[in-house]
């Protein structure tokens, strides 16, 4: 089956350029999924197998140690790349997290932005594909890299 833009995607296509178009993308994607919106994250880029979502730094984020918690880098890393993943896959397939682990490097702290890239699929035949995130502070230096788990399969 061609490659399709999954809704997702065609609702970014359809709003990033316009004023106000990726905030209201932005607005849209937390009320869909409701846990990644607690971050607040901001796509910043989205094309098929590659998504750039940054997150700012508040008090409502941070931890004991005055960073980042732990579980806000998990969850910014699973959307960048379920974002990624989504976006890659054929319009009769559909993907689900099947594992999710993390490596923390360093203490998250101010505007972070997690990158991923993940190849586009043509099939939707049921199979596992590991997926990386790096996580980057404003310096440029790597917090934290997600490696997510997505099984990738034909819709129902």
């Amino acid at each position: 089956m061609a490659h399709q833009p999954s809704a997702v995607y065609a609702r970014w296509l359809s709003l990033k350029d316009k004023p106000g178009g990726k905030r209201l993308f932005n607005f849209l994607l937390g009320r869909m999924v409701p846990y990644s919106g607690s971050i607040s994250p901001r796509v910043q880029e989205l094309e098929p197998g590659h998504c750039v979502v940054t997150m700012d730094d508040r008090r409502k984020l941070r931890n004991h140690l005055n960073s980042i918690h732990a579980v806000a880098l998990m969850n910014l890393g699973e959307l960048s790349s379920g974002l990624a993943v989504i976006t890659a896959i054929p319009a009769d397939a559909r993907g689900i997290l099947a594992g999710l682990s993390i490596e923390y490097l360093k203490k998250g702290r101010g505007t972070l932005r997690a990158v991923c890239e993940c190849p586009v699929l043509e099939s939707s035949e049921r199979k596992e594909y590991e997926v990386g995130a790096e996580i980057t502070d404003r310096e440029g230096d790597v917090v934290a890299r997600v490696t997510a788990r997505w099984l990738v399969g034909p819709k129902d």
